[in-house]
């Protein structure tokens, strides 16, 4: 294993050389043409060489996810939703290394209606964003305003965690469950909205069409767009397009606590432990406060990379309906975020900013932080990917063309070259070890022309030969 460290090493080096700073990694996207039928996931490489892809029926949600074991995770539309709004998805699968599917799950009835994002855990579980169905009685009776705000239906938010070995929800979160009002008094939840930002004023923003209702003009109310999940903390945050705010809670809890104000390691159960953005929405600032501005992509950057520990996003409306790529510093100290009385939540701006590129896109749009401190922007509307360092200076660049014509990419995400390194590289019949089994199916694999297996690509270089076999042995031998 040292020795399978130390040639990779050699080869992340010996790259770096010779393409500057260009992050060495690979890049996992799915782009979608809306004269094409279904679509398919590709992994390239930097020299935009596509290493595997994956053919789907159905067209994207939002972005894939790539697994240690060379499976992918990739949210998708379902043909009829239940309820249809942007970024409606309904479908979730895994297919392995080779596009077989391991598992699928539909989200699509009349009580929810999967969109957008999903995230994979550590444990296997997968999150799931999903619209949840509200009658205007519902809405009504938790204090929603009567006059001003005529409903026919509310699609609430809620966050669902699927075993996807046993098929059920072991957790589950409601922002029903953590609603204000300052409407009705006569209502439990009614009070000073300034005074608990650790809940949400159900009558913050519009809902959709005032008409509401599946099938026609849509009830969306938060437009949850992302959402992505800190092991370190265990905690997860969702970013809300329409409230121009992201949200932190604690995956902690257990159901019942994740329904109530109490329990997990936080001790506030379901309730927001952090909100940035708009506190205008929650009575601590004035609509010129406001920063965000129908932002995607909210993810923490991992603690061992540059700015670890704090958040990205993309600020799709930042500034003159320009596009920002923004990292904020949370003001957190073991696990719990302050705040002043009466104060909003900080940082009162962000800790970096990219707004170069011409990145600005009406729809979507990702960013996300390198191991080098580059970060990896996707322009959603024109199919653009591009790489960025800490100076603002474009690295690498690639725009998806489709034979079909128009196409876009939700969201892009760049894997280093170790991500399927400890357990593949060089063992390729995976039995644990490196021996002459493995350079007898490495040689197989190249006379047939079969580049489907990662592990056989020792040195990176996107293609199998030669030079693979010679890499093998030697890590064999010594």
């Amino acid at each position: 294993m040292n020795y399978r460290r130390s040639i990779f090493y050699i080869t992340f080096v010996l790259n770096l050389f010779i393409r500057g700073d260009v992050f060495d990694g690979y890049i996992l996207f799915t782009p979608k043409s809306a004269e094409e039928e279904g679509s398919s996931t590709r992994l390239m490489n930097n020299d935009y060489e596509v290493i595997n892809s994956w053919s789907h029926d159905y067209g994207p949600a939002s972005m894939p996810y790539l697994l240690p074991d060379g499976s992918i995770i990739y949210p998708y539309r379902v043909e009829h939703p239940t309820m249809d709004a942007g970024g409606v998805g309904g479908g979730i699968q895994k297919q392995t290394w080779d596009g077989d599917i391991q598992w699928e799950y539909t989200f699509s009835d009349e009580n929810y209606q999967h969109h957008h994002d999903v995230e994979p855990l550590p444990s296997g579980n997968v999150l799931i964003i999903v619209w949840e169905k509200k009658t205007a009685q519902e809405a009504y009776d938790m204090g929603r305003e009567t006059i001003s705000n005529p409903l026919n239906q509310m699609w609430s938010t809620a966050l669902l965690e699927l075993n996807p070995e046993s098929g059920e929800i072991v957790w589950e979160w409601h922002i029903w469950d953590h609603l204000i009002q300052d409407y009705a008094p006569d209502l439990s939840n009614y009070g000073v909205i300034s005074e608990h930002p650790e809940l949400f004023d159900i009558n913050c923003g519009a809902v959709g069409n005032s008409t509401g209702g599946p099938q026609g003009a849509n009830a969306d109310w938060m437009h949850i767009n992302s959402v992505n999940y800190n092991p370190e903390l265990d905690q997860i945050v969702i970013s809300s397009r329409t409230q121009n705010e992201i949200y932190i809670i604690d995956h902690s809890t257990t159901i019942e606590e994740a329904a109530g104000h109490i329990g997990g390691n936080s001790g506030k159960g379901g309730d927001f432990l952090y909100r940035w953005g708009n506190p205008a929405n929650y009575g601590r600032g004035e609509a010129s406060d406001r920063i965000l501005a129908s932002q995607h992509s909210v993810n923490w950057i991992p603690s061992n990379y540059p700015g670890g520990g704090n958040i990205i996003l993309f600020n799709n409306f930042h500034e003159d309906n320009q596009s920002a790529i923004l990292e904020v510093t949370t003001p957190i100290e073991d696990g719990y975020y302050s705040l002043e009385q009466n104060a909003p939540y900080g940082p009162e701006t962000w800790s970096w900013m990219y707004n170069g590129g011409n990145i600005t896109t009406p729809m979507q749009g990702g960013a996300f932080r390198l191991g080098n401190g580059n970060t990896f922007i996707t322009q959603t509307h024109t199919s653009r990917m591009l790489e960025v360092d800490l100076d603002g200076n474009i690295l690498w660049e690639y725009e998806y063309e489709s034979e079909f014509g128009g196409s876009w990419i939700a969201r892009a995400q760049k894997y280093s070259t170790d991500y399927l390194t400890d357990t593949m590289l060089g063992d390729l019949n995976g039995d644990g070890m490196l021996d002459i089994l493995d350079i007898v199916t490495l040689v197989t694999l190249i006379l047939s022309g079969d580049n489907s297996n990662p592990a056989g690509d020792l040195n990176q270089d996107g293609s199998y030969n030669i030079l693979d076999i010679v890499m093998l042995l030697n890590l064999i031998i010594y």
